[in-house]
C-alpha cells in the first residue's frame, strides 16, 4: 500500500472517534497493551511526561515539547486530533512522522491489527511510542485522548503528570459532574510521581489531592505558585510577567495569543520548573525561548491562529463553554457584535443549546457542516439559530461559508471561524 491507500486503510478498518464518536471509544486499556507487548512495551524505552485536561492540553503539551527542544533535548509530542494531516500527531523535534514509517508500521502489523481489533486511537498510540523508542527520544510528551483513567496512553510512566482543568466535555463517558470528569482525568496520577494541576478549582480540587496521597504525589497547583503581574494580548502575541511565590520572576512573550494561552503558560512554566528540580537541566532561558517560538518549534495551529486581516481572520478551536467563553469575550471587547461574523459548525455529540446561549445576538452567522461523519447537520444549527434569534445564512460547506462570510464583511469587522476542531481543520 502507498501512503494515501494506508491512511484509507486505517480510518476505513479501524474504529475512529475524531469521524465516529461513541462507536470508537474503548472503556479499557486491553488492546494498547496487547499492542504495546506486541512491540515489545515501546513505551518503556523513553522518558515522558503526561498531560491530561478538559481545556488547553494541547497548547501546553506544545510548549513543553518546544522548550524541551530549546535545551536541546530529542523531544517526542504525540497529540490528538490532527487538523490537516494524520502525521500531526506524531513528531520528533517538530518533524512529522515519515509517510513511509507510517508504511510500514501498518504493513507490519496488519494481520496483528485484524486479530486484536483495535480503535483508530489505539493504534496510533502505539505507532508514536514505537516511533518515539526506535528513534531514541530523550523525553516524549503525551497528550491523553479523551479522559485519562482508560485512555489509551495511560500505560506510561511519566517523570510528572499534568492536568491543565476540568470542564464539561464528553460526559457520556467521564460523567455527568466535574467531581466525576476530575475523577477520570486523576487517573493518570502514578505512584510516587509529581502532579501539576494547572487551575485551582474548589469544586474538583479535593478530587486531585485525595488521589495524590493515595499516590503519594506531590501535587501543585500552578496558579497557586505564580502571580501574573502584566499581561499583554496582541492580534498574535502574549506578553506575561509572572512572579514565583518564592520571588523568581520572569518576563515572557508567546505565539500563541489566545485568551487561555496565559494559564496554559503558567501551568508550562510550573512544569518545567518541577522538571528543573528533578534534574532536567532547563532554564529560564530555555523555556523564554521555547515559549517564543512554539508555533515555530512545532508546527502548532488553530489556537487563535490569525489567518488573514482586513477583514481579520481568526481560526481557533475552542468548543465546549471553558474554551468558547474567553473567545467571544475577547472578540467583544475588541469590536461591537455587529461587527463580528461567524463561521460556524459543530459536532452530533455537542450540546447545541448551552452553546447558542453564549452566541452574540446582533453577529452574523454563516452556518455550515464540517466534513466529517460526526458533523451536525446544517438544518440543525439554522433551527437553533432561528429559536434564539441569530441572524443567519446556510452553507454545505466551510469553505462556502467562509467565502461568504468574507464577501459580507467590512474591512475593519472580525471574521471567526470555529464552534469544532474540524471546522477549523478545513481552514487551516
Amino acid at each position: 500500500m502507498n501512503y494515501a491507500e494506508t491512511l484509507n486503510y486505517l480510518f476505513s478498518q479501524l474504529p475512529m472517534y475524531q469521524r465516529q464518536g461513541a462507536a470508537a471509544f474503548k472503556k479499557d486499556l486491553t488492546n494498547t497493551i496487547a499492542l504495546c507487548e506486541l512491540l515489545n512495551n515501546p513505551q518503556r524505552k523513553f522518558k515522558s511526561v503526561h498531560i491530561a485536561g478538559t481545556n488547553g492540553k494541547g497548547s501546553v503539551s506544545h510548549m513543553l515539547a518546544s522548550v524541551f527542544q530549546s535545551a536541546g533535548y530529542k523531544t517526542g509530542l504525540y497529540t490528538s486530533p490532527h487538523l490537516t494531516d494524520f502525521r500531526e500527531r506524531i513528531k520528533i523535534n517538530g518533524e512529522m512522522i515519515s509517510e513511509q514509517s507510517v508504511i510500514d508500521f501498518v504493513a507490519d502489523y496488519n494481520t496483528d491489527f485484524e486479530r486484536i481489533k483495535p480503535s483508530f486511537f489505539e493504534m496510533t498510540v502505539a505507532l508514536a511510542f514505537d516511533h518515539f523508542a526506535k528513534n531514541q527520544v530523550d523525553i516524549a510528551i503525551i497528550e491523553t485522548g479523551l479522559g485519562g483513567r482508560l485512555d489509551s496512553t495511560n500505560v506510561i510512566t511519566p517523570e510528572l503528570s499534568v492536568i491543565t482543568n476540568i470542564g464539561y466535555d464528553h460526559q457520556q463517558f467521564l460523567g455527568d459532574t466535574l467531581p466525576e470528569i476530575a475523577g477520570e482525568k486523576a487517573g493518570i496520577i502514578k505512584p510516587n510521581v509529581p502532579v501539576i494541576i494547572g487551575e485551582f478549582q474548589q469544586e474538583v480540587a479535593e478530587v486531585f489531592e485525595s488521589k495524590a496521597r493515595e499516590t503519594r504525589s506531590r501535587l501543585r497547583f500552578a496558579n497557586r505558585e505564580w502571580e501574573t503581574r502584566k499581561q499583554v494580548l496582541e492580534e498574535d502575541k502574549l506578553s506575561l510577567d509572572v512572579r514565583h511565590y518564592d520571588g523568581m520572576e520572569l518576563e515572557v512573550e508567546s505565539q500563541l495569543s489566545g485568551p487561555h494561552q496565559a494559564k496554559n503558560l503558567v501551568t508550562a512554566l510550573e512544569t518545567i520548573r518541577t522538571l528543573s528540580d528533578t534534574g532536567w537541566k532547563l532554564t529560564r532561558e530555555h523555556f523564554k525561548s521555547g515559549i517564543k517560538s512554539v508555533v515555530t518549534n512545532t508546527g502548532l495551529k488553530g489556537r487563535w491562529q490569525v489567518l488573514g486581516r482586513n477583514p481579520l481572520i481568526i481560526a481557533d478551536t475552542g468548543h465546549n463553554r471553558e474554551g468558547l467563553e474567553p473567545n467571544i469575550k475577547r472578540l467583544l471587547s475588541n469590536r461591537k457584535p455587529e461587527q463580528l461574523h461567524f463561521v460556524w459548525g459543530m459536532v452530533n455529540d455537542k450540546d447545541v443549546s448551552k452553546t447558542f446561549e453564549m452566541l452574540p445576538k446582533a453577529s452574523a452567522y454563516y452556518f455550515c457542516r464540517p466534513d466529517v461523519p460526526r458533523g451536525l447537520d446544517v438544518s440543525v444549527l439554522v433551527q437553533y439559530g432561528s429559536e434564539t434569534g441569530l441572524k443567519h445564512l446556510a452553507y454545505p460547506s466551510v469553505s462556502e461559508a467562509l467565502s461568504a462570510a468574507k464577501a459580507l464583511a467590512e474591512s475593519d469587522d472580525i471574521i471567526y471561524v470555529g464552534g469544532s476542531t474540524f471546522v477549523v481543520a478545513e481552514v487551516v
